[in-house]
């Protein structure tokens, strides 16, 4: 089908940028992307991409908005806060304002390796808006398995890195880190803090990757990993472009996917930035909100929408989802959020 003329007046500007072109952003609108988590890297990588034209944007997260989310997570408001809404709805609200013309995905859950698949299936990137290495773990996985490519990103405090991974082409996350690092040895956002400048310059390296890869540009791809320091003004660049031919990535060269097959990995797992805890249910479940809301009325103060309960009740609050899948506030003591969640929800 031909541009109509809103395509090119939207898009003139980029469009414009030579090594992009009409054919790039015709590209970049036929093209679909997995966002994996939409909170600070997420919600700066989800706007950048709706408004650059890329045609299916798929959000997959499994939080709800707090207060503590407005000073970087871009996407989202105060009204968003006190209507209690899941990150990945109320993003996609936000996005189909700014261009109705991109289908935006919300799916409100937790990437996991039963899930994995199915949410990557038919994307032509995967972009890392996690907190956390176990679910980087299993993206790495994914795109080695499925031939995706992805782009890693962290913050934390003042700094973050960011590298791109072609599957077969490039290094991966495991040639970097074999292994993640192990649980007290890395700073987390409880301890260390984080900077919204910092979450903006990192979510922008990944987003212009990807439009890369989605415009047909992989050569134009960094190579490296790249690490900023903006307190002290540091920029880093690390060649890793030997390390899959230097090492046994058990991942490249192995083709051992042990997250994606569920042999690595916890699903209930202290929250960054957050007090909070993640507990999963030990088996696929389904509950019915509307009931348990009337069961925990009288219990303490209880609210709930079509996506998720919670109650709050002295120094804790649990927000349950649909899938039995809940976050504890106010602790980040697995062993205490499961007390609270068999107390109120059951096992």
């Amino acid at each position: 089908m031909e541009p109509s003329p809103s395509f090119f007046e939207r898009y003139a500007r980029q469009m414009r940028y030579a090594p992009l072109g009409e054919q790039g952003q015709q590209r970049l609108v036929a093209s679909r992307v997995l966002l994996c988590g939409c909170g600070a890297l997420g919600s700066v990588l989800s706007n950048t991409l709706v408004r650059a034209g890329v045609g299916h944007v798929r959000i997959v997260d499994r939080d709800f908005v707090e207060l503590t989310n407005l000073q970087r997570q871009v996407l989202f408001d105060e009204e968003d806060v006190a209507a209690g809404l899941p990150k990945a709805v109320a993003a996609a609200s936000k996005l189909r304002r700014i261009n109705s013309q991109v289908e935006v995905e919300p799916v409100v859950a937790d990437f996991d390796h039963h899930n994995a698949l199915a949410l990557c299936e038919g994307v032509d990137c995967i972009l890392d808006g996690t907190d956390n290495f176990e679910t980087r773990y299993l993206l790495n996985d994914v795109s080695l398995r499925q031939g995706i490519p992805w782009v890693y990103g962290g913050c934390i405090g003042a700094e973050g890195q960011t590298m791109t991974i072609l599957p077969h082409q490039t290094p991966c996350l495991r040639c970097l880190m074999p292994e993640p690092p192990p649980a007290g040895a890395a700073a987390t956002c409880d301890t260390a803090g984080i900077l919204a400048p910092i979450v903006n310059v990192i979510a922008s390296y990944q987003a212009m990757e990807a439009m890369k890869i989605l415009a047909g540009h992989k050569e134009a791809v960094q190579p490296n990993l790249l690490v900023f320091e903006m307190w002290e003004n540091r920029v880093r660049q690390l060649r890793v472009a030997g390390l899959s031919e230097g090492t046994d990535c058990p991942a490249c060269q192995g083709r051992e996917f042990p997250w994606l097959e569920g042999r690595r990995g916890s699903h209930t797992v202290a929250l960054c930035g957050r007090n909070a805890v993640q507990l999963m249910p030990s088996r696929q479940t389904h509950i019915s909100l509307e009931e348990l809301a009337g069961r925990l009325a009288g219990m303490g103060r209880v609210t709930h929408n079509p996506f998720l309960v919670r109650l709050e009740i002295p120094g804790y609050s649990l927000a349950v989802f649909g899938d039995g899948r809940a976050i504890v506030s106010g602790t980040d003591d697995i062993a205490l959020a499961r007390t609270l969640y068999a107390r109120y929800v059951g096992t």
